[in-house]
């Protein structure tokens, strides 16, 4: 009989990217996978291997206000029976969530139903969601070494690594070629939903600044706004800037490794991805997050000599200016560091991450056995 799993996920890139990843590593080992997440999930649901996609309701716990306390709980005790129901018809041998708040109802009702869970941690940080499931998870899986943990959780805990999509292994083995002296650099710059409009701001004067022989060397790719892209494709006009815009890139990662050099923020995702396909970076992570998250990922990138963290308040044009004339003059700065992100990144992280969920299914399946 085949082994069954339930993913559960929130419904970004950030959390469905590495749970998509393992679906499809499990159905290749022949597993029965099911997804449970919520509406945002929409964009993803065509290309996630599962035999089935349940929409849970949920919500995100903010605030001290009573009224949207008691909402959130409604919302929460709804997603836990449907949550309930699904595990009901589906029996499966293991549920592993990947983070948010939609992972909580599935979480609670497998730990209810005593069906083993696994925990996914991307970040370098646990998050809110993963820190209230992670005492009642059976094992905890972490995509790099992490930050402020809880040692009554050390025993459960296994370094997987952020399981990285297809399209990003199919693009790794790439070497890095280094920009020649005097030769173009290949910039590729992106900030996804959240973080694409600073840099739409910043780099346009950034490259205003920089001495004409230096701008000429510049070959943009850059992730915009649709509402920023005629002003910055007009700035890089008159710049004489080679640049080639859009609001999406469905090929982004060949498109990073084509780039000598990539600005973005420093999410899980991005951040591992960086380092499969060995590419060096100047990282700016999201600012006001309350588990800051996105700066520990990039403390832990530039902690292995693969990227360059610079604070949001601290990304001036003259700032971003002066980083960019240095690695034009010093191209082997950016060899150097894309060997380092390459040496830190773990392309095998979904064959570990699958391994550790056969195993938890298995023991569980062995413990039953020898207790009956």
């Amino acid at each position: 009989m085949k082994k069954k799993v339930l993913l559960t996920a929130g419904g970004t890139g950030g959390h469905l990217f590495p749970a998509q990843a393992l679906a499809g590593e499990l159905v290749r080992r022949g597993w029965v996978v099911e997804l449970a997440t919520d509406e945002r999930a929409d964009k993803y649901g065509a290309s996630f291997p599962a035999s089935a996609t349940h929409i849970i309701s949920s919500a995100t716990i903010r605030g001290k206000n009573p009224v949207a306390l008691a909402r959130t709980a409604l919302k929460l005790a709804r997603g836990y029976f449907q949550a309930r129901k699904v595990l009901n018809g589906f029996h499966p041998d293991v549920v592993v969530g990947f983070g948010g708040y939609p992972t909580f109802p599935p979480m609670y009702a497998a730990k209810a139903a005593r069906i083993p869970t696994v925990l996914h941690e991307a970040n370098g940080v646990m998050g809110r969601a993963n820190k209230l499931l992670a005492k009642g998870a059976t094992a905890i899986a972490t995509s790099m070494s992490m930050e402020n943990i809880d040692r009554d959780l050390l025993d459960k805990m296994v370094e997987t690594g952020n399981p990285v999509r297809e399209a990003v292994i199919a693009a790794s083995g790439r070497p890095y070629a280094p920009s020649e002296d005097g030769g173009p650099l290949h910039l590729l710059v992106f900030g996804g939903s959240q973080g694409a409009r600073v840099f739409s701001n910043i780099l346009p004067d950034a490259l205003k600044i920089l001495p004409e022989p230096d701008r000429k060397r510049i070959r943009l790719v850059q992730q915009c706004r649709p509402e920023d892209l005629e002003r910055v494709e007009r700035a890089c006009k008159e710049l004489g800037i080679a640049a080639e815009l859009g609001s999406f890139f469905a090929d982004m990662p060949e498109r990073i490794a084509a780039s000598h050099l990539v600005i973005c923020r420093s999410g899980a995702s991005s951040v591992c991805e960086l380092a499969v396909l060995g590419r060096p970076s100047i990282l700016v992570p999201l600012p006001g997050a309350i588990d800051q998250d996105q700066a520990a990922n990039a403390r832990l990138l530039e902690k292995a000599g693969g990227a360059w963290p610079i604070r949001e308040v601290d990304l001036t044009p003259e700032r971003l200016a002066k980083e960019l004339q240095r690695f034009l003059n010093a191209p082997e700065m950016l060899a150097t560091a894309a060997a380092r992100a390459l040496e830190a990144g773990k392309p095998d992280a979904v064959v570990q991450l699958a391994d550790l969920v056969e195993r938890i299914a298995g023991k569980t399946a062995k413990d039953e056995g020898d207790g009956a």
